[in-house]
């Protein structure tokens, strides 16, 4: 048994670091983007990496209270990317 949680335990914190190489490597994209687009994809990409490492650190730790945080942290990112593109698009957000 004790094998198995080891196993599982080492198979997240490899999922976290790869999850954190793609958040950084977002970011990157939305600093040199070279287009808007570019920017608006690579920070909706930064709201599901940052979904990811919430909900692998909330197995991780054995709580639940992560996942009602990258639940709010979904909902808020659709909004944003949403807006944002909008914005992008016809130059005004509300109608």
């Amino acid at each position: 048994m004790t094998q198995a949680t080891d196993l599982l335990t080492l198979a997240l914190y490899g999922a976290l670091t790869l999850v954190a190489i793609a958040q950084f490597m977002a970011m990157i994209r939305l600093w040199i983007g070279p287009g808007t687009g570019d920017r608006i994809l690579a920070l909706d990409t930064m709201f599901i990496n940052a979904i990811g490492i919430i909900v692998l650190l909330g197995v991780l730790q054995g709580t639940q209270i992560y996942f009602e945080a990258a639940l709010i942290i979904a909902m808020l990112g659709f909004v944003s990317t949403v807006a944002y593109a909008r914005f992008v698009l016809r130059g005004d957000i509300i109608e």
